[in-house]
């Protein structure tokens, strides 16, 4: 199965790659954004990192003919810092963050992820994670369930799928799940939703397995300290919560003085520490190769202090 980089000549020219530069994929996923990266390279490298071993195999292999201008790591993003240590590398001059799940664990019906092939209820992105989604649904109470999936996954009947789940266990395949959620949908919320049932309870299982939306702060906050000035970081994300994390982190990096107006000079002595630039979607034409593109949304910055 072809698996298509997201927003991937979007991203690779928001880094602005320097040929001797040091690029970071945080995610290095199916590693196409990483083959990008690495054709633009000269005398560079690129470090690549992924919960992933099965993923991270496969693509070790793909990435192959790049030899020494990459190095692959099985870590999760938030150890970055410990990765670039071991590789003696002070600063980078890019990174890179394609968040959420990939197209290539989407597509493997024994990983779990996905409600379109019926596998084990695992969801987990690394042996990091400590449970499964089968392990995490008959452990929980309902009311901490219905959390989850009203808060992960904006779901408006998160009540009542909490409480079908939780009547209806142990549930152990992907498809006993998504047959529940879409029977606790009436038959015009099913007509009216333009996606599966099921997409945001899957979500939000999927971001508590994995912890997900909790690391991507201190994620991004590793990966901006180790930028060099000039440097840029990159964040692809696919959902509204991760976005706002995302934009809410970049606000504040780009924000200068925080002291009340009325002041006859500033007295906080915040400057901005990077530029933001414009957001970017996909277009038409993306969306129509690569539907998964459609909620897609890259935001980058410059870092402009040392």
């Amino acid at each position: 199965m072809s698996h298509l980089s997201v927003l991937l000549q979007a991203s690779i020219g928001a880094l602005h790659i320097k040929p001797e530069g040091v690029y970071l994929d945080a995610t290095v996923g199916a590693g196409g954004h990483s083959a990008e990266i690495c054709k633009q390279l000269t005398t560079g490298c690129l470090i690549g990192l992924d919960r992933d071993p099965e993923t991270l195999s496969a693509t070790r292999e793909k990435l192959k003919l790049f030899g020494e201008k990459v190095s692959l790591h099985q870590a999760n993003f938030v150890d970055l810092k410990k990765v670039l240590e071991q590789e003696k590398i002070e600063k980078l001059d890019g990174a890179l963050f394609d968040l959420g799940v990939s197209s290539m664990q989407l597509d493997q019906a024994h990983r779990g992820f996905s409600f379109r092939h019926d596998g084990p209820l695992d969801m987990r992105m690394g042996p990091d994670a400590v449970c499964t989604a089968a392990e995490l649904i008959d452990d929980i109470s309902q009311k901490d369930l219905e959390r989850i999936i009203r808060t992960y996954g904006e779901e408006r009947f998160a009540k009542q799928i909490a409480r079908n789940i939780i009547e209806q266990r142990p549930l152990k395949t992907t498809r006993q799940l998504a047959e529940l959620i879409e029977a606790t949908y009436s038959a015009k919320a099913r007509r009216l939703s333009n996606i599966h049932p099921a997409t945001r309870t899957f979500q939000a299982l999927r971001i508590a397995v994995n912890d997900e939306l909790n690391i991507i702060p201190d994620a991004l906050q590793a990966a901006f300290d180790c930028l060099a000035k000039g440097g840029r970081l990159a964040v692809i994300a696919f959902h509204s919560l991760e976005d706002r994390l995302v934009k809410q982190f970049f606000r504040e990096k780009a924000q200068g003085c925080t002291c009340p107006p009325a002041l006859p000079q500033c007295v906080c002595g915040n400057t901005p520490q990077a530029n933001v630039f414009k957001l970017i979607k996909p277009d038409d034409e993306e969306i129509s190769q690569n539907p998964r593109a459609r909620s897609a949304r890259l935001r980058t910055l410059e870092k402009i202090s040392d």
